[in-house]
């Protein structure tokens, strides 16, 4: 059992969860109060919902995750039909203009978050039975991009764009590493900027998201009003922060302070110090995964590890960079700190089946390396020798 990969990575998510538990009651405890009178209201939701993921997290852990492969297709169909269901009235719940949540007693859930999990299944089922085809443009590039836009097109329709970019970076990611031609991706990226611009710009909101990132000074009451916030929120905070519970941005200043801009908010209450020990936490966690999909044996195992590393990361990287306004304004929370269950679920269910993989995988020394080799020629992302149609596990 790989035992010191799975204890850091455990280790890791429980800290993160554990801020994210500390945060939001931080940022919540007002708003709570003034809702319903009690100050725990945010909390004890978001605690519901952790105990529920942590449940679902070693559940999963315990499951083999080779059991997913005979199934991959129903999960697909599941999940589609789900992302469809938030259109119907008295099933999707419709928030800020968007349609995106089913209805769930006690909660609500979003489909979207969950496409992504079975997404990363399918890729890692997909590459592995055409590992030897991968360089082909219909089977490196359209069918797994053509699953993907199927998706995309619902997604879309909700409207979610952050969950429509973020499926895309995770595809796209997966198909490189499974060996598809830089040229066949280089051509896509191509192919999508103009659909990319037509969506941006037949928008209003979205273009002015774009516009208002560029100088967010410009209109800083208006749809600038969220980063200048944000920048506030981190300029208070200087080196050592003003303290948990000290926050004045989150008193109605900065909007989504619980879920979008939570790493804001970490950012003043414990100032550069806590924003950086929150980001090593999460280098680490990621660089955990990428060593449990070095030590793994087989290209479905090796895939999976890195897609739902892949995952975690994207989302994580987008959220910090659109608080620090490196990228537009998106709605995707921070991986196990922001409020919100769905995420948090999602996000624990891929932890539980990345250690389900560690534990069923041999463990790999710093000092060792492990790398695939399918028989064909040297080309693409992985080493091929020999014939086309076997792949061999080699350490050295």
């Amino acid at each position: 059992m790989n035992t010191k990969h799975t204890r850091s990575i455990l280790i890791s998510v429980l800290i993160l969860v554990g801020i994210g538990i500390m945060m939001v009651y931080s940022s919540t405890a007002l708003m709570s109060m003034r809702e319903s009178g009690s100050g725990f209201n945010f909390l004890l939701k978001h605690l519901f919902t952790v105990c529920i993921g942590t449940v679902v997290m070693i559940l999963l852990s315990k499951i083999d995750y080779l059991k997913y492969r005979p199934v991959v297709y129903v999960l697909l169909a599941v999940s589609f039909v789900l992302l469809v269901l938030v259109f119907m009235p008295g099933i999707g719940i419709s928030a800020n203009g968007a349609r995106r949540w089913l209805r769930l007693w006690p909660t609500t859930f979003q489909p979207s978050e969950l496409v992504k999990v079975v997404m990363v299944i399918f890729l890692a089922d997909y590459m592995d039975r055409n590992i030897h085809r991968m360089r082909d443009f219909r089977y490196g590039i359209m069918v797994p991009v053509g699953v993907m836009l199927i998706f995309q097109a619902v997604i879309i329709k909700q409207p979610d764009f952050g969950a429509v970019m973020s499926l895309g970076i995770l595809t796209v990611g997966l198909l490189i590493l499974g060996g598809a031609r830089l040229s066949h991706i280089g051509s896509l990226v191509l192919l999508a900027l103009p659909a990319v611009y037509m969506l941006i710009m037949t928008s209003s909101y979205r273009s002015k998201r774009l516009l208002c990132f560029l100088d967010p000074w410009k209109d800083s009451q208006g749809c600038g009003f969220q980063l200048v916030q944000s920048f506030i929120a981190f300029g208070n905070g200087r080196f050592m922060g003003l303290g948990l519970g000290g926050s004045k941005q989150k008193l109605y200043f900065l909007p989504e302070a619980h879920t979008d801009f939570i790493f804001s908010l970490i950012g003043e209450e414990l100032g550069l110090v806590g924003a950086v020990v929150v980001l090593c936490i999460f280098v680490w966690l990621f660089l955990k995964g990428f060593q449990v999909s070095a030590g793994t044996r087989d290209p479905f195992s090796y895939f999976l590890t890195l897609g739902l590393t892949m995952l975690i990361g994207v989302q994580a990287i987008i959220n910090i960079a659109v608080s620090t306004g490196l990228m537009p304004t998106k709605g995707l929370p921070l991986p196990f700190i922001s409020y919100g269950g769905s995420a948090l679920l999602v996000n624990m269910a891929a932890v539980g089946i990345l250690i389900n993989i560690a534990a069923k995988n041999e463990d790999v020394t710093s000092r060792q390396t492990s790398h695939f080799q399918f028989k064909g020629e040297n080309k693409g992302g992985l080493l091929r020798t020999g014939r086309a149609d076997s792949w061999s596990y080699r350490r050295r």
